[in-house]
């Protein structure tokens, strides 16, 4: 399991004001089951991720939603698409190429930093890791 704060900033587009969402978080499990809990600076749950085979779940409150996919599962709870997935990869120091985004590996175990070049609007994801 990995916990630590992260910060995510997505530019301006022509249809969308820049908009930026920061948490703590703990991510457990793997790419094909998981769960990512995100949380206020407080330490209060903001929303629940889990995903498995065929099914992915957001859990705000006392409300649940599904989702078909866990790209639409992320997009709905930080308000873009993040891959959630091959952050399992990263986070381990494996550079697995996603379409359209880059990781910075070199600053791992404590850090890691994601840039989204497409498709726009560019977005930046940031994670510190509590060791």
């Amino acid at each position: 399991m990995w916990t630590g704060r992260l910060g995510l900033q997505v530019d301006a587009s022509d249809t969308q004001a820049a908009q930026s969402f920061s948490a703590s978080f703990e991510l457990g499990g793997s790419a094909q089951a998981g769960q990512l809990v995100l949380l206020s600076p407080l330490g209060s749950t903001l929303a629940v991720l889990n995903w498995q085979p065929g099914e992915a779940l957001l859990r705000e409150g006392p409300q649940t939603r599904r989702f078909d996919t866990l790209d639409a599962l992320s997009e709905k709870a930080t308000g873009t698409a993040l891959p959630i997935a091959a952050l399992f990869d990263w986070l381990r120091g494996v550079d697995t190429p996603v379409a359209g985004w880059q990781a910075d590996l070199s600053q791992l175990p404590r850090r890691l930093i994601l840039q989204r070049l497409s498709p726009v609007p560019p977005a930046q994801l940031r994670l510190v890791i509590e060791p």
